[in-house]
């Protein structure tokens, strides 16, 4: 597969020298603005995914009028925070 191009951006001098003052070394401006990209990529889709759950769990609420008490919620939430912990030795 051929690698396409991103367009260009104008930006002012000030914003490129502070990108280059954050570069990591032997990084290129090239690795920085690819790697930016794909992070921002990855944040639209966590975000849409989320966006859809939320949108789903407000229909079905609005369907059935069931909902899940907040200490339910937390209790679950706190749950997996502990058990993640746990996977990481903390």
């Amino acid at each position: 597969m051929r690698s396409a191009v991103i367009p260009q951006i104008r930006v002012e001098p000030a914003l490129r020298q502070e990108l280059e003052s954050v570069l990591k070394p032997g990084e290129t401006l090239t690795d920085f603005v690819e790697s930016t990209v794909r992070n921002a990529i990855a944040f639209r889709r966590v975000q849409t995914d989320f966006h859809a759950r939320a949108q789903a769990a407000s229909e079905a609420y609005h369907q059935t009028g069931a909902t899940v008490p907040v200490d339910v919620v937390l209790d679950r939430l706190q749950a997996k925070l502990d058990s993640r912990r746990k996977k990481l030795g903390r």
